[in-house]
């Protein structure tokens, strides 16, 4: 028997359907050879302090540095998790082979080894490696199943990250706290959300310190066109006002014209960072929310494998672009100049082998559904229009630039006009309103007349604060403002985070009330800002030098540093964190009021939206992320309304579900025969409630013998 392993138990089922093993059991699929089984992502994780040390149970500055000669991995405390690893455990045991098909990169590669690991698996592992959940792709991913081994380089770097992550956030979490804590509440420290802290106090600080400076512009409208000054800013009025004393009796004369034509390129392909970027910008989504529905899209297959950072595709890929473009029915229109129209474009921005790494940029998959979420269908339409423009022409613009002069001073008016639109046309832009806003009158050298000039006083303008789009960007840049999209990609290699996890970092910002949010505004707490003040280490709060330990583990991926290394780096700077903290002078930071008491260790009976959780944790079937909680109305996923649409209805044919029926659907996918369903007529019946292939519970109505 052969065992594959997945990441969700919604992937597990599309896999399992592709293989034959159709047959539900307990916690696997089953048959033509194969089980399937799954795991809820996480099931393992690092021991606890405590478990490797008894000294370590209790926080106490001076048993800190924590650091473990061995690092040991144990199960989630949950009784979910617990079961449905014993069924894993218990399959590798009987297993031939196991393939490994988790997420394709390296977090979905730390989870399964993880889970592996901890079953004690000793037979051999391949793996699945594949970028979209179509069935081409995963029949395709099967007969070209890759050795486990192959990815050993992933894991080190997946492993690394993880321990890295628990030195440093357990010993400066402990040392942090404990110094100058109030003793009620824990001061968070992180390798990654510190930093990125820290880029919104500095900010911030930016903005209150700055002080404003008063200047003058000087401008002039010839025939409804617009020149400037080439003196730029004056700084005393004075001067302003005697420059305008001087050119305003004066006639204007145009020196030159030049109209240079340029093209521009269609936006990139987008990765993760990008559209997160996007959707808050035109939606006002979180980028946690953008992650979660762009998930929702992959596992629908109508996307590719979101949690990339690249813009770029392989060239093996464009073979497949007529396919894929074919099957984008509700876009035929754009769809169909570009495929009846000859050779597809084929640009290096956009095929290149060297640019990929783990998978390629975010694109449809050509497999379309109407079964989409509002928030899906805008996000699903962001990822369409971007692979489809791509293949159009550049955009042909005219950029033209005018230099007058009034006396002996000089004047220049720039101008840009859209002569052909191409792919501006598969975002629908209105270029007669940009005509209108940018074209310039015509204008003939040696021509001349009166003007209107302008004096406007103006003032210097502070940073803006940060919003969710502008600071994933600067944690993809380590901080550095870079418009050009070239230099960003260029960045990217010592940006903090990765791009899956950038917005759970945030989030986490949030909930810790180190940040807090001013409409689309992104302020730091006083405790934030007393926090980032009182870390004296700037590698713990260098978004930079952060980065550059970001690109060390990117190294140990492509194998070009090593794991030692990289850990004996870890330590040193978490023995210099520590040493300071112990003898640094003691000062108390203030603590933001927050629901959440971390110390205590006892967890809310309640959701994000009050809602009250069931005493059993049961895993979402159908996303394998989410919590199945209790509503006014139904039972369902709690991330429903972000990604996940799961319910399962509190009354179903005039019968009342118990929570033991609920467990019973959730954890089984089917109830036994319940009594006191109605029809139509009012006629009693019995029934198995099950859930569906489309995930909507279905019932399945007995008749009596």
């Amino acid at each position: 028997m052969k065992m594959c392993i997945a990441e969700k138990p919604s992937v597990a089922k599309e896999i399992a359907n592709i293989l034959g093993a159709t047959v539900r059991r307990n916690g696997y699929l089953e048959g033509n050879g194969y089980c399937v089984t799954w795991t809820f992502g996480h099931l393992c994780t690092l021991q606890e302090p405590g478990e490797y040390m008894e000294k370590w149970q209790k926080w106490n500055l001076g048993v800190l540095p924590m650091i473990p000669s061995r690092f040991r991995i144990r199960l989630i405390e949950d009784e979910g998790i617990k079961k449905q690893f014993a069924v894993i455990e218990e399959l590798v045991g009987k297993a031939e082979m196991v393939i490994n098909c988790g997420d394709a990169g390296q977090e979905g590669e730390l989870i399964q080894r993880w889970v592996l690991t901890k079953a004690r698996c000793g037979v051999p592992v391949k793996r699945l490696w594949i970028s979209s959940l179509t069935e081409e792709a995963i029949r395709e991913g099967f007969d070209k199943l890759m050795e486990a081994k192959d990815f050993d380089t992933l894991y080190a770097a997946g492993s690394a990250r993880a321990i890295g992550d628990w030195l440093l956030g357990m010993n400066a979490t402990r040392a942090y706290t404990l110094k100058y804590g109030t003793g009620k509440n824990v001061l968070s420290i992180g390798r990654v959300q510190t930093p990125t802290l820290a880029l919104v106090v500095e900010r911030q600080k930016a903005i209150e310190n700055f002080k404003p400076e008063t200047y003058w512009e000087i401008r002039t409208n010839y025939r409804d066109g617009i020149f400037s000054s080439q003196r730029g800013r004056f700084n005393k009025k004075e001067e302003a006002e005697a420059f305008m004393e001087k050119i305003t009796p004066l006639e204007l004369e145009i020196i030159s014209v030049e109209r240079k034509k340029a093209m521009e390129h269609p936006p990139k392909l987008f990765d993760l960072t990008l559209l997160q970027v996007e959707c808050n910008r035109k939606f006002a989504f979180t980028a946690e929310n953008t992650l979660k529905i762009i998930q929702s899209l992959y596992e629908k297959k109508l996307t590719t494998y979101p949690r990339v950072d690249t813009n770029f595709l392989p060239n093996d890929q464009y073979a497949k672009v007529p396919k894929i473009l074919k099957g984008l029915k509700p876009y035929e229109a754009l769809t169909k100049p570009v495929l009846e129209g000859g050779k597809i474009r084929k640009s290096p921005k956009v095929f290149n082998d060297k640019k990929i790494t783990d998978h390629h940029a975010i694109i449809p998959t050509g497999v379309f559904s109407y079964d989409m979420s509002p928030e899906e269908k805008r996000v699903y339409d962001l990822v369409v229009r971007r692979f489809i423009a791509v293949f159009y022409p550049d955009c042909e613009v005219a950029n033209t630039t005018v230099m007058a002069k009034i006396g002996d001073e000089d004047f220049k008016a720039t101008g840009k006009q859209i002569i052909e639109p191409a792919w501006r046309v598969v975002y629908g832009t209105n270029t007669d309103k940009q005509n209108e806003e940018n074209v310039l009158p015509v204008y003939e050298k040696g021509e001349h007349g009166p003007h209107t000039p302008e004096l406007q006083e103006k003032q210097t303008q502070p940073p803006k604060y940060y919003t969710e789009a502008d600071l994933l960007r600067a944690m993809e840049t380590a901080g550095k403002q870079v418009e050009d999209e070239e230099l960003r990609d260029l960045m990217k290699e010592n940006g903090i985070g990765r791009p899956s996890t950038r917005a759970n970092i945030i989030e986490t910002l949030f909930k810790r009330q180190y940040i807090r949010k001013d409409k689309k505004r992104i302020l730091a707490t006083a405790t934030g800002i007393e926090l980032i003040d009182t870390i004296q280490n700037d590698l713990l709060k260098s978004a930079e030098l952060t980065g550059q330990w970001e690109k060390k583990l990117r190294m140990i991926e492509d194998g070009t540093y090593q794991v030692a290394d990289f850990m004996e780096e870890l330590k040193v700077m978490v023995n210099e964190i520590v040493h300071y903290v112990k003898y640094s002078s003691s000062k108390t930071i203030t603590i933001e009021e927050s629901g959440e008491k971390e110390k205590s260790g006892k967890k809310s009976r309640t959701d994000e939206t009050g809602i009250k959780k069931p005493e059993a944790s049961l895993k979402c079937p159908k996303c394998g992320e989410g919590n199945i909680i209790h509503g006014k109305t139904a039972w369902g996923c709690s991330l429903y309304r972000k990604s996940c649409d799961f319910l399962i209805p509190m009354e179903i044919h005039g019968k009342k579900l118990t929570q033991k029926q609920v467990e019973s659907l959730v954890l089984k996918g089917k109830t036994g025969t319940l009594a006191g369903f109605k029809d139509e007529s009012g006629n009693s019946f019995s029934a198995n409630l099950r859930i569906g292939d489309n995930y909507q519970i279905a019932v399945d109505k007995i008749n009596p013998s």
